[in-house]
Order: structure tokens, then sequence, then C-alpha cells
């Protein structure tokens, strides 16, 4: 009797592509400690040096008719104006450590967007309402050193970074209704490091040097690189199973810590990673809740921010 064999569709296969690139940029979005720590550069420099690279395309995406919403420009702003707090606390919380610790605190943010949805007119999500309480007891779980130092200051910091990150989310849903992702990443550079510039003055200004010139390589690999893996990825995978793959990035930190650095996990704190990713997981998976003018064929808001990204 002959035996079949099951064929591979071209939806199957853009699918599995998309996950794949979705995979790949959560991978190198990992990496980032491989770029920082051995950069001598401080967090604010670090920052500014990834928004210039980020901001490179500007001058070739901008377009007068786009600026007629005003809605999507002020939505610009302030993705500009928390991308900094984004970034310069998420960096520092690299800078100190642990990989693991940093990562982990900054990946309580799709629950808090979660969280925060029906204030700003999204579906009510019931499963972050019950993972947010785990989150936090595995983030107790993450810092929690029997005996010993309790990294604190790099939780602190982390966590700190997921609630401006839970800003840049809506505000780049909103800009994304007008503007293309390239655009939406490239103009909030230019905010972000005038902003950075404006509050710091010339401590933000990196030193020349290898340093700098490391950063702004792995600028271009973490940052424009892994970005275009996942908006390319995203137009092929459903949103929640994107969110989920992204989990691949603080898990892969961890791998990093452990190997350059010589980081280690204890117990308690693989117990409480484990909560944090597996709530956030949930919620990611979570079916979508269709609201009124879905229902009526209005277009959805682009899902281009569903997990933290540099």
């Amino acid at each position: 009797m002959p035996c079949s064999v099951p064929v591979t569709t071209s939806a199957e296969r853009r699918s599995r592509l998309g996950a794949a690139m979705v995979a790949s940029a959560a991978l190198l979005w990992g990496g980032w400690s491989l770029v920082l720590r051995p950069s001598g550069l401080a967090a604010p420099q670090s920052s500014l040096v990834v928004l210039l690279v980020l901001a490179l395309p500007a001058p070739f995406v901008v377009r007068r008719a786009r600026l007629r919403d005003r809605g999507a420009a002020l939505a610009l702003v302030v993705l500009g104006l928390a991308d900094v707090g984004n970034m310069v606390l998420y960096f520092a919380a690299i800078h100190r450590g642990p990989v693991a610790v940093a990562v982990l605190t900054h990946y309580l943010a799709p629950v808090l967007v979660a969280l925060a949805a029906p204030w700003l007119g999204d579906p009510r999500s019931p499963r972050a309402l019950w993972a947010a309480p785990f989150s936090l007891l595995g983030l107790g779980l993450l810092v929690w050193r029997p005996g010993g130092e309790a990294p604190g200051v790099t939780a602190a910091l982390g966590a700190g970074s997921a609630v401006f990150y839970a800003a840049v989310v809506f505000a780049a849903r909103r800009a994304g209704r007008s503007w293309p992702p390239v655009a939406v990443t490239s103009l909030h550079a230019v905010i972000s490091a005038a902003t950075l510039l404006l509050l710091l003055g010339g401590e933000a200004l990196p030193p020349p040097g290898p340093g700098t010139l490391r950063v702004a390589a792995g600028a271009l690999v973490c940052g424009i690189v892994a970005s275009l893996l996942f908006y390319g990825g995203l137009s092929r995978v459903a949103a929640p199973v994107a969110g989920a793959l992204t989990y691949l990035e603080p898990l892969s930190a961890a791998v990093v810590g452990a190997l350059a650095f010589g980081e280690r996990l204890g117990w308690s704190a693989l117990v409480g990673a484990a909560v944090v990713v597996a709530g956030g997981v949930w919620v990611a998976l979570e079916p979508p809740v269709p609201r009124g003018s879905e229902a009526a064929g209005e277009p959805r808001n682009p899902p281009a921010a569903s997990a933290p990204r540099r």
C-alpha cells in the first residue's frame, strides 16, 4: 500500500520562514551584551551611537503627506521621548549585569502592555490580569540571592525600561497607521538622539575609538538587521506567535551571560526566569478579542511592537 507523503503548502512554508526570521531576530537581540560590555562606553553613550545608526534612513523616508496625520506625528514624538528612557535604562541594566536579570526584567513589558491596553481603547486581556502577580513573583525569585547580594539595581533598571517600553509600544502602533516600520524606526531615532543630547549634553557623546565602532557595528546587526528580520517575519506569522518566539531573547541572553561572562543563575533564579517567560508566552498566545471596529471591517492596529525590540 503506497505511503502518503505530506505536502508542504506555500502558506506553511511562508509561516515557517516567518517563524525562523522572528526567532533569528530574537537571538540577535540576545547578543547585545557582547556588543555593549566590552565597548567601555556608558549607557547614554551607547544609546546615542545606536540611535544615530537607526536614524540613518531618516532622510529617505520623510513624506510630507504623512505629516498631515497629526496623531501619528505626535505619536512619533512620544515614541522618541519614551525610547530614550527605554534604551538608557536597558543598556545600563546590561552593563551592570547579570545579563539574564537585565533582559528578563525588561521582558515584563508585554504583560504591562496587556494590562494597560484597556485604558487606551484596546481589548482587556484576562490572561494579563492573571499573569501579572505571577510575573512579580517570578521577578522576586529572579533577584533573590540566599546568603548573597541581590542584583536589585539591575532588576530595577530592567523593570524601569519595561515601563518606558510599554509607552513605546502604544506610540509605535499609533505612528504605524501612517508610517511604515522603517520610517517609524528611523524618524523616532532622530527625536530620541536629539532628546538625549538635550538632556545630557557632552556626557552622551561617545569618545572616538574602537568601543564606539563596536557599538555602531552592533547596532547594524542587533538593531537594523534584527528589526528587518522581525518585521519581515511578522508579516508571515500571527502576532501572538511572534510575541512568543521573541522570548528566545532572554534565554539566549542568559546563555551569553553564562558562556561569555561566567554568570550563573541559582535554582531560585531559574524558577523565577521560567515563571516570567511562561507568563509572557501565555499572554502572547491569548486569542485576540474582536472589537466593534474590527467586526465592521476596519483594519486593526498594526501589531508591529508586540514584543521588546531595540
